[in-house]
């Protein structure tokens, strides 16, 4: 699990699958609104001329030197919702990325957003 005193450490770092085949570069943190805990990254995928921004859970994420392994096949976080990457995730877009990954989705304190970028 990546630490919240950690997050900043771990930005540009590689992402890989359980079996060690990288996905992308870790971009961002999403933390959960109600508890402050990371709970999503965006990892940067494509070529350099059309790079996205893909999620990814960071729930059992294990940090070692120089990379974040995620408990999620490559396969999977290639097809997950994605952005731009100059853009903004939409708070109406946060449940589909709970869906992908087959997670219970419940808007933030107040009805507001679950998500919030570190």
């Amino acid at each position: 699990m990546i630490q919240p005193a950690d997050i900043r450490e771990w930005r540009d770092q590689d992402v890989v699958d359980e079996q060690g085949r990288k996905i992308g570069v870790l971009e961002a943190i999403y933390v959960a609104t109600a508890t402050d805990e990371p709970a999503m990254a965006t990892v940067r995928t494509g070529l350099p001329t059309r790079h996205r921004l893909v999620f990814v859970p960071v729930d059992d994420a294990v940090v070692g030197p120089g990379y974040v392994k995620v408990s999620y096949a490559r396969a999977q976080v290639k097809k997950a919702p994605s952005l731009g990457m100059d853009d903004v995730l939409p708070a109406e877009q946060e449940g589909a990325i709970f869906q992908h990954y087959g997670k219970t989705y419940q808007s933030g304190p107040g009805g507001g957003r679950q998500l919030a970028r570190r």
